[in-house]
């Protein structure tokens, strides 16, 4: 994959809450250049992003807690939709994993139902944090998430641990097999220490290998805040 095409995936990252508006002021100025598939930021700086980005080019908001998310649905909630009244094109958020046996269960269904609903018009990414589960819990989560309605089944916020080669092919998997089930179309989103060219090139070919279809900007995304320069470069 060549550098426009990881380009075309990427969602360009700034996650700092004490970003002044010269850093923001850059992040636009690097995506008005190179049209990333969308610039995520904290739901605090979307307003300010919006305004010095380039028609055309989305606004991810993260919202509802990161790298920690939300434990109450009313809270999620809230956050979310005042980060879609302000403007917020999609929504990353976090289902926060629990050490229980009943994990996933009806507290995450009720979190991710709430999720849905305050995004509603939006694109909705749902990390759930693959490094802190086990292959069933990830799966459970996947699918659960899937079922729910996000658009998106993304890996890991990369704060607690990056995304493996094994979470790229069972977010595939669990996506052509809810793509079968359902007959919708989610997506992929791969983050966490993802650096280099050949990171992605190897976890975007780990995801072909499971559903050749998760392909381009609708279906699969890269979310890293230090790619882009190697790229360019």
């Amino acid at each position: 994959m060549d550098a426009r095409g990881v380009l075309d995936l990427l969602d360009l990252t700034l996650l700092n809450h004490d970003a002044s508006e010269a850093d923001l002021d850059i992040l636009c100025q690097k995506a008005n250049e190179h049209r990333p598939a969308a610039v995520c930021i904290f739901a605090e700086h979307v307003t300010y992003v919006k305004s010095r980005l380039d028609e055309g080019i989305p606004v991810a908001a993260v919202a509802a807690g990161f790298p920690v998310g939300e434990s109450d649905p009313s809270a999620a909630s809230e956050a979310i939709r005042a980060a879609v009244q302000i403007g917020a094109d999609e929504i990353d958020c976090v289902l926060e994993p629990r050490e229980a046996e009943d994990f996933p269960g009806e507290f995450e269904l009720a979190m991710l139902i709430a999720m849905r609903e305050a995004s509603a018009g939006c694109a909705l990414k749902v990390i759930i944090e693959t490094p802190l589960l086990d292959e069933r819990s990830m799966r459970a989560s996947a699918r659960m998430t899937l079922a729910a309605g996000a658009d998106f089944v993304k890996s890991c916020t990369g704060k607690r641990g990056g995304c493996s080669d094994e979470a790229a092919k069972i977010l595939a998997f669990e996506v052509m097999r809810h793509g079968i089930t359902m007959g919708s179309h989610p997506g992929v989103k791969l983050s966490g220490g993802i650096s280099t060219l050949e990171d992605v090139g190897r976890l975007v070919g780990l995801v072909s290998s499971e559903d050749p279809s998760i392909k381009g900007p609708e279906r699969l995304r890269i979310g890293a805040s230090s790619l882009l320069d190697e790229l360019v470069g």
